[in-house]
């Protein structure tokens, strides 16, 4: 009856969200390429790649966040067993289109199939895993369901359960104490998780705290680092310029670092605004915000690797595409990381972190509860109350070299010694794969 319910449910509410995916894929470019897939429907160059002989790990990231974080499973993986095949899953068309970038054959990039029980028969028929790794909370009934009818183990590795989750959770406690015994293993990231997913069902014996894989994030390519740095140079000779980058930034945190820099420039000529919001498509609105303000910009989509430096160095480089953000960090002096100031929940602050840039962020960290811990703890950032604070923290790290050096030092001291979770989850991954 459970499963019944949960399966006649589910189609209602997609068919309530499909005027929001039309609409997205009327806003965004490339949204609707592949959509096929999100039904187990796949193209001649997919089928081709899922037909080759072994059966692949199917790993399951849903986003741009969990997709680095696959990305390192996937190194680790293959480097304990090289003739290893993946299918990498996403369900947002960012992530989609970072995976397309990142991954290449033999493996594959596909859409993660809607959770119905026809087209989750089809997509594990196609795909033929021997294993299915579910990142963070991935939690989808019917994949679940089939896989173990199948004989298919399923993992959840770096297992994250949010406070917000967590109460979604337990109001469908009914379903998840059916369907978390049916995951073999659980390796997740703190106690608090642990005892979040026993609550919500899961077996003790299958549950292992591993830590989080976040911080085994692999050092940002030195291309990636060379390509920003002579963006950056065309814009500000490097002995004449201070950077400030505003990373992942959601609706209303350009306003702040905008108004924010009107009052910094006065004391920093020099300063370089950088924005890399966190959806691209948003550009025209952040360049309402900053025209508004009567700042001279560059947009990145507009100035390629081969442009000319433009006649008048431009106050703020709005970086409106797609898988820099990384380069951009590690060329700051000061980084502040978005959805942390008017958002709820915050993004990964271990990226700049790796490359030992000071680190400053809003009150809402929410989805990163652990790891902001960590860094509180370490002393590796500052973490501002309100608005108010964060521009005085801004304002005065600018102004203060030695204490952005040591702030800097200790996020790359804390992602050192807090790495190996992913090494250990791989191993899981494997034991399960081969037993």
């Amino acid at each position: 009856m459970i499963w019944w319910i949960y399966n006649f449910i589910f189609p209602i509410v997609f068919l309530f969200l499909l005027p929001h995916y039309l609409m997205r894929m009327l806003r965004r470019g490339g949204y609707a390429r592949d959509f096929s897939q999100r039904f187990g429907c796949y193209g001649r160059a997919e089928s081709e790649l899922l037909d080759a002989p072994g059966q692949p790990i199917w790993i399951q990231a849903v986003s741009v966040g969990e997709l680095s974080i696959a990305l390192s499973f996937m190194d680790e993986l293959r480097r304990r067993e090289p003739g290893i095949r993946f299918v990498l899953t996403t369900n947002t068309s960012t992530g989609h289109a970072l995976a397309l970038q990142k991954v290449h054959a033999p493996d594959v990039t596909l859409y993660f199939p809607m959770d119905v029980p026809l087209v989750m028969r089809r997509a594990l028929r196609r795909i033929r895993p021997a294993i299915v790794v579910l990142i963070e909370n991935e939690m989808w009934p019917n994949l679940i369901r089939t896989a173990e009818k199948r004989g298919i183990p399923t993992i959840m590795v770096n297992g994250r359960i949010s406070e917000n989750s967590f109460k979604g959770y337990r109001k469908i406690r009914f379903i998840t104490r059916d369907l978390l015994p049916r995951i073999r293993w659980f390796c997740v990231q703190s106690a608090a998780d642990r005892d979040r997913l026993l609550y919500l069902g899961a077996p003790p014996e299958k549950v292992e705290i591993t830590g989080s894989a976040k911080y085994d994030l692999p050092a940002t390519p030195p291309t990636a680092v060379v390509r920003a740095q002579n963006v950056l140079a065309k814009l500000r000779p490097a002995d004449r310029r201070l950077i400030l980058v505003g990373g992942s930034t959601w609706p209303g945190e350009e306003d702040f670092l905008a108004d924010l820099y009107g009052i910094a420039k006065a004391q920093h000529p020099e300063l370089l605004l950088v924005l890399v919001p966190r959806h691209a498509e948003r550009r025209e609105a952040v360049l309402e915000v900053l025209r508004a303000r009567n700042l001279s910009v560059v947009q990145r989509s507009q100035f390629p690797d081969d442009a000319s430096p433009p006649a008048q160095p431009p106050d703020v480089l709005l970086v409106d595409t797609t898988g820099e953000l990384r380069g951009f960090y590690a060329n700051a002096d000061l980084v502040f990381v978005g959805k942390s100031l008017t958002e709820v929940g915050g993004q990964n602050p271990i990226e700049p972190a790796r490359d030992g840039k000071p680190i400053v962020v809003g009150p809402h960290m929410e989805n990163f509860r652990v790891i902001a811990a960590d860094f509180t703890a370490a002393r590796a950032w500052i973490q501002a109350r309100d608005a108010d604070d964060l521009r005085s923290h801004l304002l005065r790290l600018l102004d203060n070299a030695p204490e952005r050096a040591r702030l800097g030092e200790a996020a790359a001291a804390l992602v050192a010694r807090s790495a190996g979770a992913t090494s250990h989850m791989s191993e899981r991954i494997l034991a399960l794969k081969n037993r």
